[in-house]
């Protein structure tokens, strides 16, 4: 079964820890739908964007984290 994670970072691209530690994913919705749900204390925490894996493979990013702010 694929695990789905996300990769924190900041503007640079440097991997960060997030403040609030995610779980791993059997689906990318529930990946989705949980960045959706913290993604303010992500940003608070010191990510400014992530990354969506599938095991090891990048699905997208960078993707802000700021832009959900507008």
């Amino acid at each position: 079964m694929a695990a789905w994670t996300w990769r924190f970072e900041k503007a640079d691209g440097g991997e960060v820890q997030p403040a609030v530690q995610p779980e791993e994913f059997t689906t990318q919705g529930d990946a989705e739908s949980w960045i959706g749900e913290h993604w303010k204390a992500l940003l608070e925490g010191g990510a400014e964007q992530v990354r969506l894996f599938e095991d090891t493979a990048e699905i997208y990013g960078p993707m802000s984290l700021r832009s959900a702010e507008a």
